[in-house]
């Protein structure tokens, strides 16, 4: 167990230090506090959900592994989710698929409205948290030969038009109960596996199916949209409908947020270098924190050098306002619970890290060319104390320190999630 006054001393030594930078460690405490994440429920079951889990995964999407205590329930599942954000510092929101509606009675994702997630609005009521929405694009036989929006057959774009529609009223409705803006985020499967000899028609397909879906106003104060792209997917290799290129264009035309997954890319590119570049005409991000390795495999996020550069850029460029920060990864080889824990405090740490520095300080020696003091800081910044800075935050916050919260993760999985197999 840590302890608290070690903690403290530590920080109070760090605090010395970046001072002598210029630098305020109470203020990015207080800066990093604002910061809310919205996290993925999914990690926890695996992407089964509730309205069909027996259905196969499909769209270019699985799950590696079978660590027991998956959550099979909405109780479960919520459980689960509780004792994660008791272990991650702040105040964040849930990010939710049509799939984890929960009904009374048997419903298609065409069916699902905003009385079947009134357990959840219940629930982040309880927990005093908001809640973000993703229309559910596959994991259905209406997926047709990997098309939804984008599909030449008029009924499936029809069904999937209607989930979208459906999935919008469910966004306003936790916007307008929970006080907290929605964002809804729309991502499709929709491609060909070899070369297509029309590239130009599922696109014009897939755009007056987002219109249509979008053609209902909304109080953008409780909702509002946001359109994700892929480079790829399993069985789409070749030609992917909705490219970075084809939603950053639809984004701005439409004014609405450009999702950037930063798996969705690849692996040469620096998603970070993306921001800035879409900022200055786009309306906002949002943004899905991955790990991919070699590919967009989905892999819990740790604090590597990717993150560093996503949350740098954020920091330095005065970007958090306009970027919504969710996490979007599964790995069922580990507790599902600590996948949370790891993923949501290693974003936090790279962005308190990226909050102390002497930021307008190294700006000004940019913009008088003076290089040297820009690297010769930005490096030394590498081995400065914001571990005790982090470790002051969690106290703070009055979440464990350290590795501690592994302990808690031990006694939950004895208490609760080992009973359940």
């Amino acid at each position: 167990m840590t302890n608290e006054k070690n903690v403290e001393s530590a920080y109070q030594l760090a605090k010395e230090r970046y001072a002598e930078l210029g630098v305020d460690t109470d203020a990015a405490l207080k800066a990093l506090k604002n910061v809310k994440l919205s996290i993925h429920c999914w990690q926890g079951d695996d992407i089964h959900g509730f309205l069909n889990p027996e259905q196969e995964l499909t769209g270019g999407i699985g799950v590696s592994g079978n660590y027991p205590g998956i959550a099979r329930t909405p109780d479960e599942l919520t459980s689960d989710l509780h004792e994660a954000l008791s272990l991650i510092p702040g105040s964040h929101k849930i990010q939710l698929h049509t799939l984890y509606a929960v009904t009374d009675k048997k419903k298609d994702f065409n069916e699902v409205g905003p009385e079947d997630f009134k357990y959840w609005v219940d629930w982040a009521k309880q927990e005093k948290i908001g809640l973000d929405m993703n229309p559910t694009f596959f994991s259905h036989p209406m997926v047709k030969e990997n098309f939804t929006l984008a599909s030449p057959e008029k009924s499936v774009r029809d069904f999937w038009i209607e989930v979208g529609k459906k999935s919008r009223d469910i966004s306003n409705y936790f916007g307008q109960e929970l006080g907290q803006r929605s964002i809804n985020n729309f991502w499709i499967p929709d491609g060909f596996k070899d070369n297509p000899i029309d590239k130009a028609t599922p696109r014009l397909r897939l755009i007056e199916s987002l219109d249509e879906i979008f053609a209902k106003k909304y109080d953008e104060n409780n909702t509002i949209e946001s359109v994700e792209g892929k480079l790829f997917g399993t069985g789409i290799e070749s030609y992917t409908v909705g490219s970075h290129l084809f939603y950053n264009n639809y984004a701005i035309s439409r004014g609405k947020l450009w999702t950037i997954d930063a798996g969705h890319w690849h692996p040469t590119e620096d998603v970070s270098d993306k921001f800035s570049a879409f900022l200055p005409f786009g309306k906002g991000l949002m943004l899905h924190v991955s790990r991919p390795v070699r590919w967009d495999s989905d892999h819990v996020v740790i604090m590597d050098e990717a993150l560093v550069r996503i949350t740098q850029s954020l920091v330095r460029d005065n970007e958090l306002d306009k970027t919504n920060i969710g996490l979007d990864f599964f790995d069922a080889t580990i507790n599902r619970v600590s996948g949370w824990v790891v993923g949501a405090r290693a974003t936090q740490k790279a962005l308190l890290q990226a909050m102390l520095a002497p930021i307008e300080d190294l700006k000004k020696a940019e913009l008088n060319y003076d290089y040297t003091t820009r690297l010769a800081v930005t490096e030394e910044l590498k081995s400065y104390p914001f571990g005790a800075v982090w470790d002051e935050f969690c106290l703070q916050n009055n979440v464990p320190v350290g590795t501690d919260w592994l302990d808690n993760i031990h006694q939950y999985e004895k208490d609760v999630q080992f009973k359940r197999n």
